[in-house]
């Protein structure tokens, strides 16, 4: 009985097979960057399935009537992440001395390339960020986004509040300049006449019964090291809240029935 011819094996079995569309792979080395590229994320995506949860995220239904006044949240976390990335720069060259902080302020002013710039950046941007979010809880209360299911949510904010202003009133006192360093003590001052918790919570900010150089180590901890990796932590559980509860649609736009139901009405009214 005659044997049937087994085919001829491939000249390289370890070769991924081509992409669809492309016959004869990539051409260039723009072609071999994207392969490389697309290659790198779906090695990633198959042993992590991160797309999922990005899609869950990203690709959400978004209620009738939504505006501009939508994107103040993220424009708040696009503010906070400027803040981010603007202090790690400025930490770099900062000294949190009460005999050097001064001296490194001007250092980073004046002789640091693009220092002034970056310092003016992180300066008013949290201005822009204190702005921003009152802006947002305004647009939230307004609009009632604050009710059933999304308490939490709006908790979350009240927190996130308090932790801007804090991280806003903590840096103040950076530059350690004779204006930053007595609106400082008039701040703790006000703090420490609060009930119950003021005096202690006075103590906590001064590092001690008194300023001194201890008080701007605790400012400059809090400032860049609690408060932001906090608000970051919150800032994650409010956005996850936010994609699984939804968006809430402005108050003047009224809800329409679904098609079956407006069916059913018609039906039962005849």
């Amino acid at each position: 009985m005659p044997k049937l011819k087994l085919p001829a094996p491939p000249s390289n079995p370890l070769t991924s097979p081509k992409r669809p569309g492309k016959e004869y792979g990539p051409s260039g080395p723009l072609g071999h960057a994207e392969e490389a590229g697309v290659t790198a994320v779906d090695w990633i995506d198959e042993r992590t399935s991160l797309s999922g949860g990005l899609r869950w995220g990203m690709f959400r239904k978004v209620p009738k009537g939504t505006n501009w006044f939508y994107t103040l949240g993220s424009s708040t976390m696009f503010a906070f992440l400027s803040q981010a990335v603007t202090g790690v720069f400025l930490a770099m060259y900062y000294d949190p001395s009460a005999t050097r902080a001064y001296a490194s302020i001007q250092y980073i002013n004046n002789e640091v390339f693009l220092g002034e710039f970056v310092h003016g950046m992180h300066r008013w941007g949290s201005s822009v960020m204190v702005i921003l979010i009152f802006l947002h809880m305004g647009r939230t209360f307004f609009f009632g986004a604050y009710k059933y299911p999304r308490e939490l949510n709006w908790v979350i904010g009240v927190a996130l509040l308090v932790m801007t202003m804090t991280m806003s009133f903590s840096g103040y006192l950076l530059p350690f300049d004779q204006r930053s360093y007595w609106a400082t003590i008039v701040g703790v001052n006000i703090n420490g006449t609060g009930p119950l918790v003021g005096p202690y919570l006075s103590e906590f900010l001064r590092a001690g019964p008194y300023f001194g150089a201890t008080t701007l180590s605790r400012f400059y901890a809090i400032h860049m090291l609690m408060v932001p990796g906090a608000i970051a932590a919150l800032m994650g559980f409010h956005l996850y809240l936010v994609a699984k509860l939804g968006t809430t649609a402005p108050p003047w736009v009224k809800a329409e029935a679904p098609e079956k139901l407006r069916e059913d009405k018609v039906t039962v009214d005849q």
